[in-house]
């Protein structure tokens, strides 16, 4: 009964989550930009509730590794936009959301719940823990590839003469790398399923103007 449960509310946050996705899709490619991109701070806050509750995130080693990955996200986020330490030299625009010294809530945020979602979808993967380490963090570093390309164009952030540094890819991969393996440490792990459609709903979100280039 219990797991019927687990599976239908599973069922129906990855419905919610597609349902924002592809709307979102349709409503920027006919030419509502504006509208759509203004509720980026509401549906990211939408996935990462999803995400609490169907990941879920609920036992206090959980809830420890989320602050430890939002404090580091936003630690790294702040060296970057101020001192240009990590990422390069960038700001954050005005459609990601609640800003604290010019860096947004939602970016911390974003950083557990994707280090979450990627090691999700390794966690049942029949491979050695360093591997998973390795591809959890590429799959971080692949997203990241293909939001830098939407990101000034939809204002969340955006690169000093919208040139995208190497060094920002080397370093996605190197802190993901180091918040995979705190993760890997703790032994945590969540549902493979959700974690696998929120990641792959993301992806092709940005994939798709990615192409269109």
């Amino acid at each position: 009964m219990f797991d019927s449960m687990l599976k239908h509310k599973i069922n129906i946050a990855i419905l919610i989550v597609w349902l924002f996705h592809i709307t979102a899709l349709i409503g920027i490619s006919l030419g509502d930009v504006d509208w759509f991109i203004e509720k980026t701070p509401f549906n990211l806050s939408l996935c990462l509730l999803l995400f609490m509750l169907s990941y879920p995130i609920h036992k206090k080693r959980q809830i420890i590794a989320f602050m430890i990955f939002f404090a580091g996200g936003m630690y790294a986020e702040w060296l970057g936009v101020h001192y240009g330490i990590l990422f390069g030299n960038y700001a954050y625009g005005s459609n990601f959301g609640f800003q604290i010294d010019g860096i947004p809530l939602l970016i911390g945020s974003y950083w557990g719940l994707l280090t979450f979602i990627t090691a999700g979808i390794l966690d049942y993967a029949k491979i050695q823990v360093v591997p998973k380490v390795i591809l959890g963090a590429a799959l971080m570093v692949i997203l990241d590839f293909f939001m830098e390309y939407s990101a000034p164009i939809f204002d969340f952030w955006s690169f000093d003469e919208n040139v995208i540094p190497i060094q920002n890819y080397i370093s996605w991969y190197v802190l993901s790398m180091v918040f995979h393996s705190i993760l890997r440490i703790l032994k945590l792990k969540g549902n493979q399923k959700f974690s696998l459609n929120i990641y792959m709903a993301q992806l092709l979100f940005f994939m798709f103007f990615y192409f269109q280039q």
